[in-house]
């Protein structure tokens, strides 16, 4: 086998590895949930254009939760770009009841117009 085949052999099993492992990774994590509860929970703000560009729906954010309750990381994993600041902001202010170890889960944020 030439390095050009070679080359394109694993460029083409990358592209099928991509295409089906990392939807099926993101589908499991959309759809964990926090097991331990929330204590203070901070709504987001609804973002001016998005209210000026009429712009609802939800958006996901993946949360990592130290033992002590903080929200230690948080990502987007699903929305309106307009809409993900606000909700990535509005996570990272919650707080929940103190575990033995840390725990991760999604918080999903719905936005309606106002």
């Amino acid at each position: 086998m030439s390095g050009r085949t070679a080359t394109a052999v694993l460029v083409l099993l990358t592209a099928v590895l991509t295409v089906t492992v990392v939807p099926a990774l993101a589908q499991q994590n959309q759809s964990e949930e926090i097991v331990r509860r929330a204590k203070v929970k901070v709504q987001p703000a609804y973002p001016d254009l998005a209210r000026r560009m009429n712009i609802s729906g939800s958006v996901k954010i993946q949360v990592v939760v130290a033992p002590n309750g903080t929200v230690k990381d948080a990502k987007v994993v699903g929305g309106h770009p307009v809409l993900a600041n606000s909700a990535l902001e509005a996570a990272r202010k919650w707080r929940f009841e103190p575990a033995p170890e840390e725990s991760s889960g999604v918080i999903d944020f719905k936005f309606e117009p106002q």
